[in-house]
């Protein structure tokens, strides 16, 4: 669901971006702040994960550079506040085997329909086969950046944002609920379960337990589900949410008895191989609609996308999905 993107450092960066990704970049802390003697001492202690063969390995290659792009030596004195820019060692990633069709651009945005498996931006062990780093490096747009994010295993539509200038007016769209958002979804057919009908309830997803729960309180999150067309026990369904909870949709789904196809955190956790491409959730992101921020046009746009389950049910049970 929807979360707004980290904001990016606003001096601009001395080093490229590395296969669309942008370099890190550190501030040294304030004097009277735990002062180290020099930068390295501090890096070491800041880059524990990486250990300090990695460190010296980094400072050798001049990979460690300043706002004016000049290499910065180990025994370089650690100056409050100075900025530090360098490019981690990225580990191997399975490859996502799917493209990333773009519907739309303008000078302004770029909508993106996009597949099942692939993050929308980097994070955790998805850096490069991001939605994010690939359109970065397929489009030469080294500045686009999102202006919302759909889950890894969600397939469907994504904003982003070509500009920079541009960026805050398109996130706080999402942020206000102002742009309309429009799911599909397969799932058991319950004749007994009456439809259409809003859900609401509080939402809470906890750092480092993967999937989100439901809890008792105030509610914080609303969806709309309508059930389309059933086919056996087969269901197809429409679902509109009205706030933008982590796993929202497949938490308020599972929460009706209606876990959706090849969800492997509802209703129980699974964990499934990373370059298993066999079973993608059946949840697409169909419809964006809104009025441009920048220019006032009227935008609607539709996933050209399918489920799998739906149209071609062996396939989906026995093969990747694209």
């Amino acid at each position: 669901m929807t979360r707004r993107p980290r904001r990016r450092a606003t001096t601009p960066a001395p080093l490229a971006q590395r296969l669309g990704i942008d370099p890190v970049h550190l501030k040294l802390p304030p004097a009277g702040h735990g002062d180290r003697p020099t930068v390295r001492a501090y890096l070491v202690e800041r880059l524990a994960a990486a250990g300090p063969d990695t460190i010296d390995r980094m400072f050798r290659e001049a990979a460690f550079v300043i706002a004016d792009g000049s290499p910065l030596a180990p025994d370089a004195p650690c100056t409050p506040g100075l900025g530090i820019w360098f490019h981690r060692d990225l580990p191997p990633e399975p490859h996502v085997p799917f493209p990333v069709p773009v519907l739309y651009r303008d000078e302004n945005i770029l909508v993106a329909d996009k597949p099942h498996f692939l993050a929308t931006t980097p994070r955790g062990s998805h850096i490069t086969e991001t939605a994010l780093a690939r359109l970065r490096r397929e489009h030469g747009l080294p500045e686009l950046s999102p202006a919302h994010r759909l889950d890894r295993l969600t397939a469907g539509l994504v904003l982003f944002v070509v500009r920079p200038q541009a960026r805050g007016a398109y996130q706080t769209l999402f942020r206000d609920r102002h742009v309309r958002k429009e799911y599909e979804a397969l799932a058991a057919y319950a004749p007994s379960l009456d439809l259409p009908r809003t859900v609401r309830s509080r939402i809470e997803k906890v750092p480092g337990i993967i999937a989100a729960y439901e809890t008792p309180g105030e509610p914080n999150s609303e969806s709309h589900v309508e059930l389309l067309a059933h086919r056996g026990d087969l269901g197809r369904y429409r679902l509109t949410p009205h706030t933008g909870r982590t796993h929202q949709l497949r938490v308020h789904m599972n929460a009706l008895g209606l876990p959706l196809l090849g969800d492997p955190y509802f209703p129980r956790l699974t964990d499934p191989a990373p370059a298993d491409f066999s079973r993608p959730l059946q949840l697409l992101s169909r419809v964006l609609e809104f009025t441009d921020p920048v220019t006032g046009a009227d935008h609607h746009f539709e996933s050209r996308r399918t489920l799998e389950a739906w149209t071609d049910p062996d396939a989906w049970a026995t093969g990747p999905s694209a």
